[in-house]
């Protein structure tokens, strides 16, 4: 009886709703914050923005896309150590919440802005990770249902990042103000908060409610030395980059941050490496993963681009006229998710049919960036076939390129996360699934310099080059993946 009882949400735990529907309102806001950010940081003061230049407006776009990737290791520590998933999830709702009415006050200005996503970084570093670690404490060992209920997890995820720009641009366009529009993800946030709140505690249970390895107090001493340590490193960072370019800019703080989003994915690669705790057969497979990491790291600088890059030509390149209806710059950025809902199935019906069949990892990873830089290929010729880069062009053009890069995330995506469980030492499972995500970070870390360099004048050399590169390196990695198959020692 009481197992029925509990399979209340499609055959699943209630917990499970609750959980379902916290992610589902977070996305919501934070994608929806997103699609006006890049806009909002460009458009004239006089416009209701920053006035911020739009190669800054893009390299700032990409720093707060690597930082809420970074975050995610504080996140997963104060979680093992300190308050447990439910407590961690909770004060990371808030932060964000917090952020997002900082932001949708008016006149707030740069300041604001960075207050703001200092909040919504550490609240999501806080909140995102743990969720999912709950979903799974949600099943016992063993339970079949568990993939069927992260499925439905992520459906509720990219639902939320689906429907939020639209309604979040809509908002601010009647309102004629950005800041409307940010305060309604601060509702999203709000909502995420009052169910997670209203319902957790019944339907959660013990799920993510203790801390899994509690902080001892004779670990306060050398966590506090390491605390200080760490701040000061990345003051002496800054210091050092101020003195090279010779002043304190946010030209100078983007750069340190490029810095950190290369340096902490090699500190991770050479602790482990050099770790006695990593067998011989796991460094073997570690080194295989290193080149897989790195396609990674380029496809991801590829996808990030979808809001900021592709961002600016949606509103500066295109015909948001298209059969009679009027669009906003900002709903291109519900392509992504609706594609990823769309083919997520379909994939997965694909390698299950296949079997053993299906390409080796690292052949996906090769078709995974092949196509990510297909995507890039097509933007360059609305600039070669109109001869220019001024004339607008067909919405389509953004709508295939969307597409085309996230055909190739299935070989990416859910292929590294499987390929990260597999490939990773024993005793630093957990950091290399951290690792993982931190490719997405590494990713933007390059697109801070690299998305400068975009404008009408360079834009097909920029697409040219960039796709053509990731081609070659796709072609490659397709070619060598036999070689590189030895070292992953019996990984498929």
């Amino acid at each position: 009886m009481s197992t029925k009882k509990e399979k209340t949400f499609f055959g699943h735990p209630r917990g499970l709703a609750t959980l379902f529907n916290t992610e589902f309102w977070e996305r919501f806001s934070y994608y929806g914050m997103r699609a006006l950010l890049l806009y909002y940081m460009y458009t004239a003061v006089a416009d209701g923005g920053l006035g911020f230049s739009q190669s800054t407006a893009t390299a700032i776009m990409s720093i707060y896309g690597l930082l809420v990737f970074m975050s995610g290791v504080i996140g997963g520590w104060f979680a093992d150590r300190v308050l447990g998933a439910r407590q961690t999830i909770f004060y990371g709702g808030v932060l964000i919440m917090v952020g997002h009415i900082v932001l949708a006050l008016p006149n707030g200005g740069a300041a604001a802005l960075f207050g703001s996503m200092a909040f919504i970084i550490l609240g999501t570093g806080l909140l995102k990770p743990n969720v999912s670690n709950v979903v799974g404490d949600l099943y016992p060992a063993g339970d079949n249902r568990r993939d069927a209920g992260f499925s439905i997890f992520y459906m509720g995820i990219n639902l939320g990042a689906f429907i939020a720009p639209p309604i979040v641009s809509a908002v601010s366009d009647n309102a004629g103000s950005f800041h409307a529009g940010f305060g309604v993800a601060a509702v999203g946030m709000a909502i995420a908060l009052v169910v997670y709140v209203l319902t957790g505690k019944r339907y959660l249970k013990d799920a993510g409610k203790k801390a899994p390895n509690p902080l001892q107090r004779s670990e306060a001493k050398s966590l506090t030395f390491k605390i200080i340590g760490i701040v000061l490193g990345i003051g002496l960072l800054i210091a050092v980059l101020t003195l090279i370019t010779g002043s304190l800019t946010i030209d100078t703080i983007i750069l340190a941050v490029t810095v950190m989003g290369v340096g902490v994915p090699l500190a991770y690669f050479i602790m482990m490496m050099t770790s006695k705790k990593t067998e011989a057969d796991e460094k073997s497979r570690l080194t295989a993963y290193i080149p897989l990491f790195l396609i990674a790291v380029l496809f991801w600088m590829i996808e990030e681009q979808g809001s900021s890059t592709l961002a600016l030509f949606a509103a500066e390149r295109t015909d948001l006229s298209i059969w009679g209806m009027n669009l906003n710059p900002a709903n291109f950025q519900s392509l992504n998710p609706v594609f990823v809902i769309t083919l997520s199935p379909i994939f997965a019906w694909i390698w299950t049919k296949l079997g053993d069949r299906q390409p080796s990892t690292p052949r996906k990873f090769a078709l995974g960036l092949f196509f990510a830089g297909l995507s890039f290929v097509v933007m360059m010729l609305p600039g070669i076939l109109h001869g220019n880069t001024t004339t607008l062009v067909s919405p389509l053009w953004l709508v295939l390129s969307f597409f085309i890069c996230i055909f190739g995330e299935m070989f990416i995506s859910p292929v590294g996360l499987s390929a990260t469980t597999k490939l990773a030492p024993k005793a630093f499972a957990s950091q290399t699934m951290s690792l993982w995500f931190l490719s997405d970070a590494m990713g933007q870390s390059f697109n801070a310099q690299l998305t400068q360099l975009f404008n009408a004048d360079t834009e097909i050399a920029y697409f040219g080059i960039t796709g053509f590169v990731a081609i070659a390196f796709a072609v490659a990695l397709f070619i060598f993946a036999p070689f590189l198959k030895k070292y992953m020692k019996g990984v498929h």
